[in-house]
């Protein structure tokens, strides 16, 4: 029997998943315990080499209870989120049977197993680069391939929503819809693929992190105020979205980059003077991200056409869209002379993910970036004032693919053996 603690058998996956950017937010929820939102929404997948979750999902007769650790430390599992995931995974898995191993899983031992989950961001946590959306994700997307789910990617982000709601989006590649559904059980409120991440692989994406620090106001407990105060994001979500959201996908469809700009960097501002709306009013950008929307905005005004979008989360940091390779070399230079690091910080460690893009800059160490030149636009007027350390690293990155399952046992977080963390 399966739930014989004598048996020593560990069966286990490991998944990756991307995490997601929205250009046109998802801000409120018109059902919180479901996680229906107010809006539509649409994303950018990040390439998963440089932001993704590894997560490791487990199941053993040995185990007694559910456990997780996140990035090496043990997490509760009994939040909501946490258990509506594995409820409705659970409640979907199939008969496992592995003669080799001798292990046979019915549908009822699902019920009664426990699992281990370890988890691993290779980015900050909580700091506004939607490390709750790639997480929440992984986990149901390496459950389902653990339990043997026969469930489509459009009915595993429901599951993964009820978790955390843009982690619906982190289960596909490329631009991604998330629909806010009308139904009251929330079944059609479900992530779809506009487009794979190839169709549009000449776009460079930069991700200035400003601070890696946890945000103050949690997004939770923000769009919560947002919906009960604000009556910006009534206007917005009734009004203004649906509009944006037609045209949005049709900028993405005949990659349209002037268009995409103006209204990602449109939504983004919105999404920000809603949350001032709010009372109490939230504070998400502070000074170097206001400065780094001046930087991009003063750049393609003098350009006659947008060269960059701009986008920012809950939280200060800044992702920079690029129209294509040389626009984003001329950007991280430009965002090298601004906010140059203090004189100690190792360059391999300030500009990480695709660092090819620096030989394009010709920026090979510390020097260089002091001998950065002015950028054009400011020719005719005083150069602004350069932000020593105001930026802690950038992540040099592109459009990705969406969840893998990683068959190489090595890259599992937990041992083969005992269930538990390597």
């Amino acid at each position: 029997m399966a739930t014989d603690p004598s048996q020593k058998w560990v069966l286990m996956a490991t998944a990756q998943t991307p995490t997601n950017i929205a250009v046109i937010k998802y801000w409120g929820k018109r059902d919180e315990s479901l996680i229906l939102p107010v809006n539509d929404s649409i994303s950018v997948t990040l390439d998963p080499q440089h932001l993704c979750t590894t997560t490791t999902v487990s199941v053993s007769p040995m185990f007694q209870s559910d456990r997780m650790w996140l990035n090496g430390k043990e997490i509760s599992l009994s939040g909501d989120r946490y258990q509506k995931c594995l409820r409705e995974i659970r409640s979907r898995a199939s008969e496992i049977e592995d003669e080799k191993k001798g292990i046979k899983i019915t549908k009822k031992d699902w019920e009664k197993l426990h699992l281990h989950i370890a988890s691993y961001n290779n980015f900050p946590t909580a700091a506004g680069l939607a490390s709750s959306a790639a997480g929440l994700a992984c986990l149901v997307f390496a459950l389902a391939k653990l339990m043997k789910v026969q469930e489509d990617q459009g009915k595993l982000s429901s599951i993964a929503r009820q978790g955390s709601g843009s982690a619906c989006r982190s289960l596909y590649g490329g631009f991604v819809k998330w629909a806010m559904g009308n139904e009251g059980n929330g079944c059609d409120s479900i992530a779809v693929q506009l487009q794979d991440e190839k169709h549009w692989d000449e776009l460079v994406i930069i991700i200035a992190v400003v601070s890696s620090r946890q945000k103050e106001t949690s997004s939770t407990s923000g769009m919560r105020d947002s919906v009960e105060t604000s009556l910006l994001l009534q206007h917005r979500a009734k009004e203004i979205v649906p509009k944006r959201m037609i045209e949005m996908e049709e900028a993405i469809k005949n990659r349209d980059f002037p268009s995409f700009a103006r209204l990602t960097c449109a939504d983004s501002n919105q999404f920000h003077a809603v949350c001032l709306d709010t009372s109490p009013p939230i504070f998400y950008m502070n000074d170097t991200s206001h400065r780094i929307i001046s930087c991009v905005e003063k750049w393609n005004r003098s350009e006659g056409t947008p060269q960059v979008a701009y986008t920012f989360d809950a939280g200060p940091n800044a992702v920079l869209i690029a129209r294509d390779r040389k626009v984003a070399a001329n950007l991280l230079q430009r965002l090298l002379y601004y906010f140059p690091p203090h004189s100690d910080t190792d360059l391999n460690s300030y500009v990480i993910g695709d660092k090819s893009i620096l030989q394009d800059v010709g920026v090979k160490e510390m020097k260089d970036v002091e001998a950065l030149p002015p950028p054009s636009e400011t020719k005719d007027q005083i150069p602004a004032q350069k932000q020593r350390g105001a930026v802690s690293y950038f992540i040099c990155t592109r459009p990705g693919k969406g969840p893998v399952l990683l068959s190489d046992e090595s890259q599992a977080l937990l041992n083969p053996e005992t269930g538990l963390p390597k």
